[in-house]
């Protein structure tokens, strides 16, 4: 089918460069997470079965098998670490589980040349019913910056919504008062337009949505396809975050796993793999470590894509990128093969010729007399980086 989108995208472009602006105006000062952060997450496959163990092998999957070369950094122990208080009010990790204690483990974690990160909540318990923070955020935060952590997780269980952004500001104060650079990531499932506040709350990055699946339709449709509306709030320094990656963990196709990495590339989204590290298949692989891919996700020019084009089962978006270069991501919502050409003109881009890379194929494509047909498989993606001659 014919694509023409070219009135879209000239709008599109204009309102994204007058957002970017602003949003420039108002980025996070603290220097951190100027692109998104990309790591890993205990929480999507193994849960409340954490151990210290588990995030030494993760921290050595990371590298060993060239995650860390790749752009991958934190190393997040998520919910169900924690056990009680001392009778000072200390937060204690679980001596059985981390019996090294949480500061050997984040020394152990920065002996890899990474970073290390933990979870808490807002509430008085975490969701799993571990001590929250509640009435504790300065001495807990100040607890993480002795310890070492670098990422701090913050979730909204057991906790008082009408008070959520007074409670999230609250921690940002005590991490700031630390002293310790500390990326803050809010997970309160994008309540009470958390975009709007996010960054005066002092933090980098967001959660937007409820808790992905590893299923297409939460991941596609609840999750990935829901952020167009929210494009004006991310940039350098503070981040939509349509929650983590499931890639690798066996419930949705390859091509679905490629859809999951390109979306969340485009949408300029943290990229916290939520596999099993230890036990990755070579198709995990070529998803997770796709280069190509990740330098969209870690564009530092930092914009985020919209949508051009949604029409029957086809959805089209489109990233400018700081060398002046366009990402484009076709992607087929349909349960069958689609077969679609898009037009050089539609993209409004500087001049002809077009040179065009597709990340995937990892090779170049000839764009035939200013148009280039392909056909995209059931729950596929065709993903390029696309510029016009300067």
């Amino acid at each position: 089918m014919k694509i023409s989108v070219s009135r879209i995208y000239f709008v599109s472009f204009i309102l994204c460069a007058a957002v970017f602006a602003m949003q420039s105006a108002r980025a996070s000062d603290d220097g951190l997470a100027l692109t998104p952060p990309m790591g890993w997450n205990s929480w999507n496959k193994f849960g409340c079965n954490v151990s210290e163990q588990l995030i030494r092998d993760a921290a050595d999957a990371m590298v060993s098998g060239g995650m860390r070369d790749a752009g991958y950094q934190y190393v997040v122990i998520d919910d169900c670490w924690q056990v009680s208080r001392d009778e000072n009010g200390n937060i204690l990790p679980d001596p059985q589980r981390f019996p090294s204690g949480m500061k050997a483990l984040a020394d152990y974690v920065h002996g890899k040349k990474l970073k290390f990160g933990l979870y808490s909540d807002a509430g008085t318990k975490t969701c799993a019913g571990r001590p929250g923070s509640r009435g504790y955020e300065f001495q807990d935060a100040r607890q993480y910056a002795a310890w070492g952590v670098d990422y701090l997780k913050y979730d909204n269980c057991n906790a008082m919504d009408a008070t959520m952004e007074q409670d999230y500001t609250a921690m940002g104060n005590a991490l700031k008062a630390t002293g310790r650079p500390i990326v803050y990531s809010l997970c309160e499932y994008g309540e009470a337009h958390v975009e709007k506040w996010g960054p005066s709350a002092g933090a980098n990055l967001w959660r937007t949505t409820g808790d992905i699946r590893d299923e297409w339709d939460s991941m596609a449709n609840r999750n990935g396809f829901s952020q167009n509306d929210l494009a004006p709030y991310a940039g350098p320094g503070h981040w939509n975050d349509p929650d983590m990656l499931e890639i690798g963990n066996g419930k949705m196709t390859d091509e679905e796993y490629r859809t999951h990495m390109s979306l969340w590339s485009l949408l300029a989204s943290p990229l916290l793999a939520g596999n099993d590290l230890r036990t990755m298949t070579q198709a995990t692989r070529d998803v997770l470590m796709n280069t190509e891919v990740i330098a969209i996700d870690q564009d530092p020019l930092g914009r985020q894509a919209t949508r051009l084009v949604q029409q029957g089962s086809e959805d089209i978006w489109t990233r400018p990128l700081a060398d002046g270069a366009v990402a484009v991501g076709v992607f087929n919502r349909g349960e069958a093969a689609m077969t679609v050409t898009l037009n050089a003109s539609d993209l409004k881009l500087a001049g002809a010729p077009l040179s065009a890379r597709d990340l995937w194929a990892h090779k170049d494509v000839t764009f035939d007399k200013g148009a280039y047909s392909t056909t995209i498989p059931s729950h596929g993606v065709f993903l390029l980086r696309i510029r016009g001659a300067r």
